[in-house]
């Protein structure tokens, strides 16, 4: 059975968001925590329907987020709800918000990407 603990995940601290990253069979698994108020809007922009096409189970610790779906709904999270967001959503989190996210590996990459692809063009703003 695979498996770690957050203690055994090296710390990424990318600015605004701090997170723990794993693989797990074939699950990508994350204790993020969000520093900042984060709205994944302009992150997710490339992506097909401009929105998450990832899956995604998990669990609030602290904070807030709420999440809107291309079909029109938004969902309120919090602290100890047990979530999914089903594919076509995108996210906004509150300053404070910790989050346990298990997502299939494989479609998770290409959130990644987009999310790293943001990252690198914030760095050289900055410069």
């Amino acid at each position: 059975m695979p498996r770690t603990s957050e203690q055994e995940l090296k710390l990424q601290d990318l600015g605004p968001v701090a997170s723990r990253d794993a693989q797990l069979a074939d699950f990508a698994v994350s204790v993020t925590t969000f520093k900042e108020d984060a709205d994944m809007a302009p992150i997710l922009a490339p992506l097909p329907t401009h929105s998450c096409q990832c899956p995604h189970w998990g669990v609030l610790r602290a904070g807030r987020a709420t999440v809107r779906y291309d079909d029109g709904r938004e969902e309120t999270i919090e602290p100890g709800d047990l979530y999914y967001m089903t594919p076509g959503h995108v996210p906004v989190f509150q300053a404070g918000t910790e989050l346990i996210m298990f997502s299939p590996a494989e479609e998770m990459k290409a959130t990644d990407e987009a999310i790293r692809a943001f990252l690198a063009g914030q760095d050289a703003q900055q410069i």
